[in-house]
């Protein structure tokens, strides 16, 4: 299910007749929306009227639709029944094959919970974690409760430091907080997913923690919001590396507010090659100045981490160098790039992709660059990625 490509989100009327008798429900790429057919709603009790804090259940002639937008989805999920560990070892062991196979040797896994990090830790001790994971765990009381009171967790290979938070939802479903209305659709403009109240108490616990906050912001509004609190609590230049997750749409007058408190962007170089072709549908002109502003989002701190998002984009890191290199899709489409006042050198890449993504996981000493005394993490190329010409087909020949 796909809106960005599209004007309007489908039904789950094929659902209903494929299914009639069995609950399905399907994820949108990016997580921020499902589409669930009647007998999922049944299920878990979704009526049409009802809302949703921070959450959107889609009707027509007050008739559910199926759609359902962030945490209006919440419900039909709370149904689905919990895997197995055989099921969480079994996907382990495929997704490190696949980063792998990419050339990835550290991930940041978000929003994990606490029995899922129990898991990973037993898999490591079982010597079957052979991948570094950097752990943001999950925004809930009981992940909270637990590692407050204990700290941050470190191993060779799991290191346990950040909690991830949502403040808005996606550009591409209509959830990403806005300052002002969508321009494809008049008189709404998104939400956050929290109350503010939150995002600031959760704020206020965690500056006197040496826990990472790294909040999930793609609207201009939810951006704004999260850069005010953070600048609350942290008033000045630190070394807390708070990150911003994504950072995908910045009002022009905000940015000073990363660098006043040394907030990280996070960002994600492919998003911008994805969305592309709807976003200034969505945003308009004036809008897409602070969209996708990998340069400007640089010089606030003079580093910024790089990553790919996947499963919600492509995994391969090639695809993020291409994207911010020449800011072309993997068609070469845009054949000028997209909005290259903001394109990011290679070197600039590189480095965001390794050291700065390092640093933004407080692991900068061990990983991200081969010097003497830190891990051998690296992988073999057949060409030189800062001098091939655009990097278009790039894959890891051995990694170590």
């Amino acid at each position: 299910m796909d809106s960005g490509k599209g004007k309007q989100f489908p039904t789950n009327e094929l659902l209903n007749v494929a299914f009639p008798n069995t609950p399905v429900v399907i994820t949108r790429v990016d997580g921020h929306a499902s589409i669930a057919n009647d007998k999922a709603l049944e299920l878990a009790g979704i009526k049409a009227g009802q809302t949703i804090t921070g959450g959107d259940i889609q009707t027509i002639n007050g008739k559910l639709t199926g759609v359902l937008i962030d945490n209006a989805d919440n419900a039909v999920y709370a149904k689905i029944p919990t895997p197995t560990t055989a099921d969480y070892t079994n996907w382990l062991n495929t997704a490190q094959a696949n980063c792998f196979a990419q050339g990835l040797t550290t991930v940041t896994d978000c929003g994990l919970n606490y029995d899922d990090v129990e898991l990973l830790d037993g898999l490591q001790k079982e010597g079957k974690l052979n991948m570094r994971l950097y752990v943001m765990l999950s925004d809930n009381d009981a992940n909270l409760n637990k590692y407050l009171k204990t700290g941050p967790y470190k191993t060779d290979k799991l290191f346990v430091k950040g909690f991830k938070v949502y403040a808005d939802g996606a550009l591409g479903s209509r959830g990403a907080c806005l300052l002002k209305h969508y321009s494809d659709k008049p008189g709404w403009g998104g939400f956050l997913l929290r109350n503010k109240s939150h995002y600031d108490s959760l704020a206020q616990v965690l500056s006197t923690t040496d826990f990472q906050m790294c909040t999930h912001a793609i609207g201009d509004s939810a951006n704004r919001e999260v850069l005010n609190i953070y600048n609350k609590y942290l008033k000045t230049t630190n070394d807390k590396r708070w990150r911003i997750e994504h950072a995908q749409i910045v009002d022009v007058n905000d940015f000073n507010l990363f660098g006043s408190a040394s907030i990280v962007p996070s960002v994600q170089p492919t998003h911008g090659t994805s969305d592309m072709y709807w976003a200034e549908a969505r945003l308009g002109a004036e809008r897409m100045k602070g969209a996708y502003a990998y340069k400007q989002l640089l010089k606030q701190n003079g580093w910024m981490p790089l990553g790919t998002d996947f499963p919600v984009e492509d995994i391969s890191p090639f695809k993020t160098f291409l994207a911010a290199v020449v800011r072309k899709d993997a068609q070469g489409f845009p054949a000028n790039g997209f909005q290259m006042e903001n394109a990011l050198s290679r070197e600039e890449t590189i480095r965001g992709m390794t050291i700065w993504a390092a640093k933004a996981g407080f692991l900068e000493k061990e990983v991200g660059s081969l010097e003497v005394g830190k891990k051998a993490d690296f992988i073999l190329l057949d060409k030189d990625l800062m001098k091939v010409e655009e990097a278009r087909k790039k894959s890891a020949l051995e990694f170590f």
